[in-house]
């Protein structure tokens, strides 16, 4: 196995665990009727925007699954153009709100966008859900590139055929 399709795989199972860490804490915040992300609890008037927070929540666990499953397509793609091009834009669309999520919730912890949110009660628990983001979206950016390039290379052998 080349040293290059070693980062590739280790960025997409990394990526994976990101959002299968994602779907855990979801679950927990469901579980505990809470909004919001770990170490950053929604204001109190969020509160009266959700019909159900435990559907809520669960719903953003699905999403989580969904996000795991798309990293997980980037281990190795499909040759398939119908699995592999929904993937890379999944891919992208995903590392595009995760990584708005990322910066978002980082100002707020900062003070720097006091209209998000108070900053955390709990910075401990903020900056560690702010370093599994961080992780998350680069490790899904590295297999996204990656996985872009390779099928860019495929299709440009296919025309060469």
């Amino acid at each position: 196995m080349s040293r290059s399709h070693k980062k590739h795989l280790a960025a997409a199972l990394t990526a994976c665990l990101g959002a299968l860490a994602y779907t855990v804490s979801k679950v927990d915040l469901a579980r505990e009727g809470e909004l919001g992300m770990p170490g950053f609890p929604a204001p109190t008037e969020a509160y009266a925007a959700v019909a159900n927070v435990e559907t809520a929540q669960l719903a953003n666990a699905a999403l989580g699954l969904l996000m795991a499953v798309v990293a997980l397509l980037l281990v190795r793609l499909p040759r398939t153009p119908l699995v592999r091009w929904p993937a890379l834009v999944l891919s992208w669309a995903g590392i595009a709100m995760v990584g708005a999520g990322v910066l978002g919730f980082g100002a707020r912890a900062a003070g720097l966008a006091p209209s998000l949110g108070a900053t955390p009660p709990h910075m401990p628990t903020a900056l560690a859900a702010l370093l599994v983001g961080a992780v998350w979206v680069t490790a899904w950016t590295i297999a996204a590139v990656t996985a872009t390039r390779s099928s860019r290379r495929r299709c440009a052998a296919g025309a060469n055929l």
